[in-house]
């Protein structure tokens, strides 16, 4: 047996042993710890996988199978115009109001696509931290002057690490730029207007289906919450015409799978959950056996699933393991976090950048987080330097850039999203 070849496994066998053969169990907050893993784990299963993270499987598919690689490299590859595609990746945010974690298929098929790891990065950044539901929460309940910094800084955040990234990997971006102009033109299957409008669908049905609840009863976001899934459904039925029309599935299946969505529907409103799984579940089984690019379009969806889903529940379990759910104790204390972020001082800053980073915050969640921590004596330069790095970074998240582009370029980026973040806390503490 070559040794060399097996260490890393045995390693990993005695690391497991150890583990096990030492952790004390009997202790209270070790049994605390391994529930919270459980219940921060099953609390993401009820309310991120089938509203966010399964249409953003199938909008990820459909990059894959319906967006023409040199569209991609034209607008966001190594050779692209700059200006262009870093305008576009940094502002994404503002359309897609999704955590860290939803926005994880949709880079990677970007990415997969021929997207330079520049402007990819920085749509990987820009999707989960330009939210503007958050930022606006963000100013009503942190002022003003927090919430403006928070949405200057993902702006220029996400330009910057997107261009550092391009400059840190310009060579593996040299050879993928020859690679691209040496690739040929792709068939269009489709005039862009009917993709744009598939897409547009696609993204109004994920944005609805997940709209919060807003601070205030009244008004504009007031009325979309409370009508928010009668909006959902006029995505769905006009997305369900257009399957029908463009991509030629059978009339009657889409029919049987929308009818039984309603029905399920009127019989259980105060769940939504069971009417959106079974259109789920209804478009799964009718693209699963075709040999066309309907079918194409559910092997890549369930492609990203296979990969990304077993990476971010052993995340979230980990997560929880560690942190806890927000106002519960995991094996690290709580007051270790908050007592470490109290003034401006560059320990402070990059405490809460790191912690941050590691940390998972669904999407809205981190403004009351803060405004619990900023009572407790936070400063307001790690409070930025938290809202930079921790809507857009998770040890979730972590997991599956890593799966995506790699250990190298996965660490330079976390490393990128932390420095950054300590500097600007310190930065906007200091006035």
């Amino acid at each position: 047996m070559d040794f060399k070849s097996e260490w890393k496994p045995f390693t990993a066998i005695i690391a497991v042993f150890l583990l096990f053969y030492f952790l004390p169990v009997e202790s209270g907050r070790v049994q605390n710890s391994i529930l919270e893993a459980f219940y921060l784990t099953g609390w993401y299963a009820r309310e991120h996988v089938i509203l966010c993270l399964i249409p953003a499987f199938f909008i990820a598919g459909a990059i894959a199978v319906f967006i023409r690689r040199d569209s991609v490299i034209r607008y966001l590859g190594a050779r692209a115009n700059k200006i262009l595609s870093y305008g576009v990746a940094s502002v994404s945010g503002s359309v897609l109001a999704v955590c860290s974690c939803t926005v994880l298929p949709i880079f990677a098929g970007i990415y997969r696509m021929g997207a330079g790891i520049g402007p990819a990065t920085a749509f990987l950044y820009a999707g989960p931290a330009i939210n503007v539901l958050a930022i606006i929460l963000t100013m009503r309940i942190l002022g003003m002057e927090l919430g403006i910094a928070r949405a200057v800084g993902a702006v220029f955040f996400s330009i910057v690490i997107g261009l550092l990234m391009h400059l840190f990997f310009i060579k593996n971006e040299s050879e993928k730029k020859r690679t691209d102009m040496a690739l040929p033109e792709s068939d269009v299957n489709r005039p862009l207007s009917q993709n744009v409008v598939y897409f547009a669908l696609m993204i109004g049905i994920l944005v609805f289906a997940n709209w919060g609840k807003p601070e205030q009863m009244t008004g504009i976001w007031n009325f979309v919450y409370e009508n928010k899934w009668i909006i959902t459904g006029l995505f769905a039925v006009l997305f369900g015409v257009i399957l029908i029309v463009w991509l030629k599935l059978n009339r009657w299946q889409v029919l049987v799978a929308g009818i039984i969505t309603i029905v399920l529907a009127f019989i259980f409103p105060q769940w939504p959950l069971l009417p959106f799984s079974a259109a789920v579940l209804g478009l799964s089984i009718i693209t699963a056996g075709r040999k066309d690019e309907a079918g194409d379009w559910f092997a890549e969806t369930w492609g990203f699933a296979k990969q990304i889903m077993p990476l971010l529940f052993g995340g979230v379990l980990v997560a929880g393991l560690l942190l806890g759910r927000p106002g519960y104790e995991g094996l690290i204390p709580s007051h270790w976090i908050s007592d470490s972020v109290g003034g401006n001082s560059l320990g402070a800053n990059l405490f809460a950048s790191v912690a941050g980073a590691f940390m998972y915050f669904a999407t809205l969640t981190e403004v009351p987080i803060l405004q619990g921590l900023m009572g407790s004596g936070m400063g307001k330069g790690p409070a930025l330097a938290l809202l930079l790095a921790g809507p857009a970074l998770s040890l979730p998240n972590m997991l599956v850039i890593r799966s995506v582009m790699g250990t190298k370029k996965t660490i330079v980026f976390v490393m990128l999203v932390i420095i950054m973040a300590t500097i600007s806390g310190l930065i906007f503490g200091s006035f």
